[in-house]
């Protein structure tokens, strides 16, 4: 039984590939979306050209404001179709954020999608979806980016 559905989402292409998918799940399961935003730690470091420095509260706060804004645009798009819609935004490790927010809101599945990186930016950079599919105790349902369309039969 699916009775709460969480989508981290990082509003690119991909994410709103895996909200179709959320979307129409929740649809047929009469469960809730939980919308997920984590602000990565790292943003708060920014490179100049003397090297690195942090970022001011007040760029903070309009990041913050504007990631407000799109996950409210983003709820506001599945709204009328599903029971509920939950929005959060944290900030962290994205991966770590994840995983403990499914926990804490008993989260029955994550969608997600995935950015197909590979090789050396994959090494680099490593997948927050492959950290997340390793480390949560719930089921995870990856959407690659080049994956075909969810249709309902």
């Amino acid at each position: 039984m699916l009775n709460r559905i969480l989508v981290p989402t990082d509003f690119s292409d991909n994410g709103a590939n895996a909200l179709k998918y959320a979307q129409n799940l929740a649809k047929k399961f009469g469960a809730e979306i939980h919308l997920l935003h984590v602000i990565a730690n790292d943003t708060a470091v920014a490179m100049g050209s003397d090297g690195f420095f942090a970022v001011s509260d007040e760029i903070m706060q309009d990041l913050h404001n504007a990631v407000t804004n799109k996950l409210q645009e983003t709820a506001e798009s599945v709204a009328g179709s599903v029971k509920n819609v939950v929005q959060e935004i944290r900030e962290g490790a994205p991966f770590s954020e994840i995983i403990q927010y499914a926990k804490a809101k008993d989260i029955d599945l994550i969608v997600m999608g995935t950015h197909g990186r590979t090789g050396i930016s994959h090494l680099l950079i490593g997948s927050v979806a492959e950290k997340v599919v390793r480390k949560a105790r719930c089921p995870v349902l990856t959407v690659p980016s080049d994956g075909h369309e969810f249709t309902m039969p």
